[in-house]
């Protein structure tokens, strides 16, 4: 068992999202769903918690009622090699959702994910600052991050 478990507090769509989820990222499947009983405090046979793996990461995801909501202060970043991985997990991820600069969208649950090629990472971390700043100043035209763009950028005499 992993030490610390991301625990996800939805109002009611715990079960939703985690099909939701659990259909996007390879190597994913639900562990368990748990129901609320007579004691409550949901509607009993309702889901109560949701345990899912995503790609080896474990979350649980819980139908707390409308107390709390999702805020971009927290988020999931899924490292991506290719043009082709961005481009699948954008456009599953942020299907009903919204998209905002530099790589970040809120689901339509309204969790936060930043969807980031290694390559951005790699090129940002440049030595030379001028290639990463060029780097830098092409990644904030973005909201979904184009591999190609940041590399011709980078490229630039």
């Amino acid at each position: 068992m992993q030490k610390i478990t991301p625990f996800l507090w939805f109002d009611h769509q715990a079960e939703a999202a985690m099909n939701f989820y659990v259909s996007i990222f390879k190597n994913s499947k639900v562990l368990s769903v748990n129901r609320y009983g007579d004691a409550g405090p949901g509607p009993k046979g309702s889901v109560m918690t949701a345990n899912f793996e995503l790609d080896g990461q474990v979350f649980t995801a819980l139908n707390g009622g409308p107390v709390y909501k999702f805020s971009p202060a927290i988020s999931f970043v899924v490292h991506c090699e290719t043009q082709a991985e961005v481009d699948h997990y954008w456009q599953k991820l942020s299907e009903g959702g919204k998209e905002h600069q530099c790589a970040w969208l809120d689901d339509k649950f309204g969790v936060t994910w930043q969807i980031v090629p290694n390559a951005l990472i790699k090129l940002l971390s440049d030595p030379d600052p001028v290639k990463a700043g060029r780097v830098m100043q092409a990644m904030l035209k973005m909201t979904k991050i184009d591999i190609a763009t940041l590399q011709q950028a980078y490229n630039q005499a």
